[in-house]
Order: C-alpha cells, then sequence, then structure tokens
C-alpha cells in the first residue's frame, strides 16, 4: 500500500497513452475525465508522454483540459497545445536524414519522415502508410524529401528482410553517425515487417518528464507516471511513482509501484487517480 504522505506530495501525474490512459477503441472514459477535473481542482497537473505525434495528441488533451507541456513522439517534442510554446526540441542533423534515404533506397526499405505535425511519404514509400503503428498521425504525401529535410523528429524505415533492416540500423549507429539513436523491432500487427526508429540521442520519455519538471518547477520525485509498453522504461527509471496497468509488460509491472487491477480497457488509470483524490482530500 502507497504511504498517503507520498500521494499528498504529487503535483504532476503524467500519462502515457495508448493502453494506459486510452482504451483499445482510442477513448477516454468520463470517469477518468471526471476524476482528472477533480484533481485539477486540488491543484494537480496533467500531461502526456507518448510515442504519437504532437498533432495526434491534441484532441486527447481537449478532453481533460491539459494546458501544460505535452511530451510526444517518445521525447523529442515537449510543447504546450494551447500557446504552442516548445520547451524542447530534437531534430534529426539533415546529413543523417540523407543518409539514412539513401540507405532504404539501396536496400528496397521504405521510408517516412515524422515531424511534429505530419509523416511525411513520397509515392514510392506509400505502403508505409498502412505499415506505420503511428494511432492518429496525418500522413502527408510529398513530390520530393528533398522539401521536408529540416525538423525532421524522426525517421521511420520498415521492411520485409530482418537481415537488411539489421544491417540499415547498424549503420545508422555509431561510429558511421554520432549523437543518433536507433530502435530496431518487429511488429506486433503486420507479421513479418520489421521497424527501425531514428532519432537523436537524449530524446525519450524520461528525459522528456525531467524537461517537463524543470519547466513547471515541480520535484521529479513529486510526479506519478503510468505506463504499459516497452517505451515507458524510461519513465519508469526516474524518481517518479509509477503505475503500471495490469496489461503492462512484465518488465514494467517489475519496475513498478503500483499495479492496477484492471486494465486500460476497465479504466485501470482510474484506480490510481482516485486513491491520489482521496489523499488529496
Amino acid at each position: 500500500m502507497i504511504n498517503k504522505e507520498l500521494l499528498k506530495r504529487i503535483e504532476l501525474v503524467v500519462f502515457d497513452l495508448d493502453g494506459t490512459l486510452t482504451d483499445d477503441r482510442d477513448d477516454i472514459s468520463p470517469r477518468i475525465i471526471s476524476l482528472i477535473k477533480k484533481l485539477k481542482s486540488k491543484g494537480v497537473k496533467f500531461s502526456i508522454a507518448t510515442g504519437r505525434l504532437h498533432s495526434a495528441v491534441i484532441d486527447h488533451a481537449k478532453k481533460i483540459e491539459i494546458d501544460v507541456p505535452l511530451i510526444t513522439l517518445d521525447g523529442t517534442l515537449i510543447k504546450n497545445p494551447v500557446t504552442d510554446e516548445i520547451i524542447f526540441e530534437s531534430s534529426v542533423p539533415k546529413k543523417y536524414v540523407k543518409r539514412a534515404l539513401e540507405l532504404a533506397d539501396k536496400f528496397f526499405l521504405k521510408i517516412a519522415l515524422c515531424n511534429a505535425d505530419a509523416i511525411f511519404y513520397t509515392e514510392e514509400n506509400s505502403l508505409i502508410t498502412s505499415l506505420l503503428e503511428k494511432n492518429g498521425a496525418p500522413f502527408s504525401l510529398v513530390e520530393s524529401y528533398n522539401d521536408v529535410l529540416d525538423n525532421v523528429l524522426e525517421i521511420a524505415i520498415s521492411g520485409d528482410y530482418s537481415e537488411n533492416i539489421k544491417y540499415v540500423s547498424n549503420k545508422m549507429s555509431f561510429p558511421y553517425t554520432f549523437g543518433i539513436r536507433t530502435s530496431y523491432y518487429r511488429s506486433q500487427s503486420h507479421g513479418g515487417v520489421y521497424y527501425i526508429e531514428i532519432r537523436k540521442i537524449g530524446s525519450d520519455k524520461g528525459d522528456g518528464l525531467r524537461k517537463l519538471c524543470r519547466h513547471l518547477g515541480i520535484k521529479e520525485k513529486n510526479t506519478a507516471v503510468l505506463g504499459d509498453w516497452y517505451n515507458d522504461k524510461s519513465l519508469f527509471e526516474t524518481e517518479a511513482l509509477k503505475i503500471a496497468m495490469a496489461n503492462a509488460v512484465t518488465e514494467i509491472k517489475k519496475s513498478a509501484d503500483i499495479v492496477t487491477k484492471k486494465s486500460n480497457n476497465e479504466d485501470g488509470s482510474a484506480e490510481f487517480l482516485k486513491l491520489l483524490l482521496e489523499a488529496k482530500s
């Protein structure tokens, strides 16, 4: 059982979105919205830390009336949804964007470039729009990637051959590049499809939380984070109070201070919000 005194000091709650705050239909339940509203009246602030693009989170932020910066694209952008003030932005250097495009072309891989507002693709890469697992992200067709080489927050590459994907991932890593982080993984929903995500180092949800805390003047230990998936790992390595959903992967549950009894489809987040409201009351 979590000490009520610990709960009383919580000033900021940061939700992962998919599999945590939202159900599998991408909805936030009225119960969760009501609890957030009551906690906001007690002075608690709320934000979201997600792998989604900023533009794909705005509607959810409006539903729960978030007025502090959102951590999006896994920490590459921290931006206020109301004022559009950018607290932090981490773009991939143009020379590495060009290198990724050349490698993708050489090995017949599909590639797209992501910024805060959209995922850009060309006609020959149109298949990637059905392969990328980016909920709510708007796609934008461009004639040439040369028009969108600036402010690239993430490069997404996909392909059917794991060896090609691994080779490109290696060629986009140190010592071939500096200050760049690559993530290689297999698709959950598309059998036999593999991905690389390329970002600048220093961009993850945990770093995003620390930057947001400094911006808001809130101590890291006075925050709570809720998550369920592998990309929440860095959040669960901070000093925040950690809450894992019942549907969370084992690695996240092992790092959690609280594991909810219910899943994201059963208002699992509401369990913690209710405990927090009781402590604050």
